[in-house]
């Protein structure tokens, strides 16, 4: 259209599950610009960010932002957007105890998982042996989100390593060692195993981190730890349909260093992490035909349902579409952050409940079958019929 770039502010809607951060509508502002690459976009919004927070609360922040690949943040937090203000970071030990008699750990290794250690300074006296079994409130924050429990170990003085059942009589006096020496435990420290498929493992441990250092004290609230996120994968796997589907969506470019295999490429794609918060995220866009077409092929989309889904799109690339990119910032979580609130309904006018409910005007309301009809939209919600007394 002749335009060389472009903001909008954008009503949004999610259907996601609803939390401190979520609402079922958010407000987003979006910018698109040609010719830009990542280096300056990425550029771009640091000077807008600092504008941001230099005019509204005096604050000067430090320039430029740290990076950390996807990959990265995986590994050390378990988390694509992790608060960087306290340490408590993962290790890895899969390789230490591959071999273990103890099967918890030898077995998720050999079934492509992995066994993760948070190392807990202090933790020997925070944490007791009750919190950690089943039934314990540590042991919920896991198994919440998803695992199936928790092994530990306890570091005494000269090092002495303390734990019971089937781990202590399976771990060698030189795999133990090199457990110290990994994660860098010292006497007082608490060690967390979490065993399994990877996803579940991080998932679970970045809770178990988020709530420990809460309890802890850990957290410097003053603190504004700005990070982006870079290099996310293209792909993820959907066992349940059995196909690779976009991580965000189809039309991010791949690195064109990794172009010849897209199922493990990299996105030329970036957020932008507060404090443990994404409040922003962006790509570069594909806008090459035969790599837009590649892209849809490897989800799973024929020619033909390519074609009749995004023929439209697919034809506008014959004008000659430039390279672009852009971000878009979510502006109440945003406003959430800067005010210093912990919930989203405090930045937001007219909030929704958990229930996705408003409170001043109780929508959503019932729609009659004349509207239904009109509309020529069919309902098939059923009210539960009352009990009868």
């Amino acid at each position: 259209a002749g335009l060389d770039r472009y903001y909008q502010i954008a009503r949004c809607f999610r259907d996601e599950d609803l939390r401190a951060d979520r609402q079922p509508e958010f407000t987003q502002l979006d910018m698109e610009m040609s010719f830009m690459d990542q280096e300056e976009i990425l550029a771009l919004n640091e000077s807008l960010v600092a504008h941001i927070f230099k005019v509204v609360k005096g604050i000067d922040l430090p320039l430029p932002f740290p990076r950390m690949t996807y990959v990265e943040a995986m590994d050390r937090y378990g988390s694509d957007k992790p608060d960087t203000r306290y340490g408590l970071e993962l290790v890895s030990v899969s390789d230490i105890v591959k071999d273990s008699g103890f099967k918890v750990f030898s077995g998720a290794v050999k079934s492509g998982g992995q066994v993760k250690v948070l190392p807990i300074p202090g933790g020997n006296d925070a944490i007791s042996n009750v919190r950690i079994k089943p039934g314990g409130d540590v042991f919920k924050v896991a198994t919440d989100a998803g695992a199936k429990g928790l092994a530990y170990i306890r570091v005494r003085e000269g090092g002495e390593i303390d734990t019971i059942g089937a781990i202590k009589d399976n771990l060698s006096d030189e795999q133990k060692q090199t457990l110290l020496e990994r994660t860098g435990a010292e006497a007082g420290h608490l060690l967390l195993f979490g065993a399994g498929p990877t996803a579940t493992v991080n998932a679970a441990l970045d809770k178990v981190r988020q709530a420990i250092a809460a309890e802890l004290d850990l957290i410097d609230h003053d603190k504004l730890n700005f990070l982006w996120v870079t290099d996310f994968p293209m792909f993820e796997w959907n066992a349940d349909e059995n196909r690779y589907e976009a991580l965000h969506h189809p039309f991010t470019a791949p690195n064109p260093e990794d172009i010849d295999d897209l199922t493990t490429a990299r996105a030329v794609a970036y957020d932008l992490v507060l404090n443990g918060y994404e409040i922003g995220g962006g790509s570069l866009r594909i806008y090459q035909p035969d790599v837009q077409a590649k892209v849809f092929s490897t989800i799973g989309l024929s020619d033909e349902e390519a074609r009749e889904k995004f023929g439209f799109f697919m034809d506008a690339f014959d004008f000659g579409a430039p390279p672009h990119g852009g971000i878009a910032y979510g502006l109440d979580r945003l406003v959430m952050l800067m005010a210093e609130e912990t919930s989203i309904r405090d930045a937001i006018a007219f909030p929704k409940t958990q229930q996705a409910r408003c409170l001043l005007t109780q929508a959503p309301s019932k729609v009659d079958e004349r509207q239904l009809k009109e509309l020529q939209v069919k309902s098939t919600y059923k009210p539960k019929e009352k009990e009868e007394k």
